[in-house]
């Protein structure tokens, strides 16, 4: 970051402590490093591990597939079960003639409110269109325009038809699809191995340095459940281990993902030592269909493209008010949508708004959108004839684990690809579809570099240690508390108050459940439920954490308190780690 003329830059500093009369932490989390497990009852050895199986994870997984001689993808459910199947809008790339990589290029800066990295913006926009084109020679069917080119459409954020979509609104099913598809092909072929059903618990690391901190990634544990010739807790080790574990959703009380969306990758990179960046950005969907306050796990999302078709949002009054809040009116960023949503919701008070369609045609409605009108029919809303309860819900993480223009973490040997991943694309905010274009480009750039690294013989396996610091397991029974402070601290409106209050209750959770006995019994063993709610309970800690530190309002993170973006402090990435006994740090790192 270059200071401004005149102005001195703020100190790069840690944020472990820091007073809290200036809205900043009164202490930072002490997290474990490892969680709580049996010891591993069987060992694989590979060349690359590939955790997940969303379109970065496939993509990953079959690049890697010719190119390195042995493989390993696992699965935390079935192939294709993950968030990319619940993908309805589309591939954002510049694939007609009159758009242009620059101008994607620019509508993303936009949405990423001046914290975007431009140098991996640029490789996703100039590199996007090949591989879209490249899913198309895997498989995918993308609907298409009389004159047989792929149909383009326009999302919020996007000043150009720039949307490729599958089935109408059944993008992500289709991607998934054909990826899966590729994968079983081959799923015999000696040099890939699928593992399904399977929850990774750490990230293995090898002897630490003289800083005290881990040496390289060299593995996995994970525990697999159901039939198949390896079950129980394992451990595979490899050369290189690619995290595409997904969001974060259900560390929210509510949210667009699917269940398995609970932070595994980040919380187990974040153990292993690697640095994770820009957690507060988390982006809330504008319009996610609203059944009352009661309602909890993965809800019903309105597709942005609706509103790209020329829905409009109603308050309970029947006034359209997004042409008061912003020049794009419906079509703004979501953020700007999402909080002019809750902010008339509050001046109505009313708990959501209405989304009408009506006029665009029930003929247009129903082929155009055919998997958002059966939802709506399940509940007794008709797209085409009633208006549509809708309010924000938390749909996408733009921060993950830190990494590079080929997905190398801080943690050699380990890389992250996908929603798990902090590329630096999204900044702030991620703009409407570029989610699966992110996924899609810089999985097939982590395969590559995988190769060349393995071909050269500078990627080597090390033997695992075990880290310092402790264990941890937070009981299954806890998620609930822990996803209720969630949502009132690091929601989509936050202050000081709540995230201080969100952090002590936090820190109030006991995370020694395995430890901890009632009448002669512990409070929890270690498996899938209370393995998933520590990680919950970790990335909420974190996510808190640097809610706290941020003192401005940027993107999908807004603070009452600090109700302005404030450049000249914070148009830095806050970067979180933890030291060798497991203190959190948060520092501020430039933005180039």
């Amino acid at each position: 970051m270059t200071p401004q003329a005149g102005v001195a830059a703020p100190p790069v500093r840690d944020l472990a402590t820091a007073p809290s009369s200036d809205g900043g932490l009164d202490s930072a989390p002490r997290l474990a490093t490892r969680l709580a497990a049996p010891a591993a009852g069987w060992t694989v050895e590979v060349d690359a591990i590939v955790v997940g199986s969303g379109i970065a994870g496939l993509t990953a997984a079959l690049e890697l597939r010719t190119r390195v001689p042995r493989v390993l993808l696992v699965t935390k459910d079935r192939l294709g079960s993950g968030s990319t199947v619940w993908a309805q809008g589309g591939i954002a790339a510049a694939l007609d003639p009159e758009d242009s990589p620059a101008a994607h290029l620019q509508d993303t800066l936009v949405a990423g409110v001046g914290l975007c990295d431009p140098r991996a913006v640029e490789v996703l926009v100039t590199e996007g269109p090949a591989r879209v084109r490249e899913l198309v020679a895997r498989g995918a069917v993308f609907d298409t325009a009389p004159d047989g080119q792929i149909s383009l459409t326009r999302e919020g954020g996007h000043h150009a038809d720039r949307i490729a979509h599958a089935g109408g609104d059944a993008t992500g099913a289709e991607i998934s699809r054909a990826l899966v598809a590729q994968i079983e092909a081959v799923r015999d072929d000696p040099g890939i191995e699928v593992i399904e059903h399977a929850l990774v618990l750490d990230v293995l690391t090898g002897p630490p340095g003289p800083d005290g901190r881990p040496g390289a990634a060299c593995g996995v544990t994970l525990h697999v459940i159901g039939e198949g010739q390896r079950d129980g807790v394992g451990a595979a080790l490899g050369k290189a281990v690619v995290l595409a574990t997904g969001g974060i959703g259900q560390v929210f009380r509510s949210s667009t993902n699917p269940p398995q969306a609970t932070g595994d990758g980040i919380a187990a990179a974040l153990r292993a030592g690697a640095v994770v960046g820009d957690v507060e950005f988390v982006q809330f969907h504008p319009t996610v269909l609203w059944l009352g306050a009661g309602v909890k796990g993965q809800l019903t999302l309105v597709s942005e493209a609706v509103r790209g078709e020329g829905a409009l949002l109603l308050d309970t009054d029947g006034v359209r008010f997004m042409p008061d809040v912003h020049p794009m009116a419906e079509l703004a960023p979501r953020d700007v949508v999402a909080h002019a949503i809750v902010r008339r919701m509050a001046d109505t008070g009313a708990d959501h708004v209405w989304l009408d369609a009506r006029h665009l045609g029930g003929d247009f409605l129903r082929r155009r959108f055919p998997t958002i009108h059966e939802r709506l029919l399940e509940h007794g809303i008709d797209l085409t004839t009633d208006l549509v309860p809708v309010a924000p819900a938390q749909h996408y993480h733009s921060g993950g684990v830190v990494t590079d223009l080929v997905g190398r973490t801080s943690l050699p040997g380990l890389y992250a690809v996908g929603e798990a991943a902090c590329t630096g694309v999204h900044g702030a905010n991620r703009l409407a579809s570029n989610s699966l274009l992110e996924g899609l480009v810089f999985a097939h750039r982590a395969a590559r570099h995988i190769t060349d690294k393995v071909a050269a013989g500078a990627l080597t396996r090390q033997e695992p240690t075990v880290r310092s610091g402790s264990e941890a397991l937070v009981a299954a029974a806890s998620r609930a508390r822990v996803q209720r402070l969630a949502t009132e601290g690091p929601g989509v409106l936050r202050s000081g108050d709540c995230l201080r209050r969100a952090a002590s209750g936090l820190a109030g959770v006991p995370t020694d459940a395995h430890l901890r006995h009632d009448d002669g019994r512990a409070l929890a063993a270690p498996q899938t439920a209370e393995w998933e709610t520590t990680n919950v309970h970790q990335v909420a800690s974190v996510l808190t954490a640097t809610a706290l530190a941020r003192q401005e309002s940027r993107g999908g993170h807004a603070r009452s308190d600090f109700p302005e973006r404030d450049d000249e402090h914070w148009r830095v990435r806050l970067e979180a780690s933890l030291d060798p006994d497991g203190q959190l740090v948060v520092r501020r790192a430039p933005i180039d």
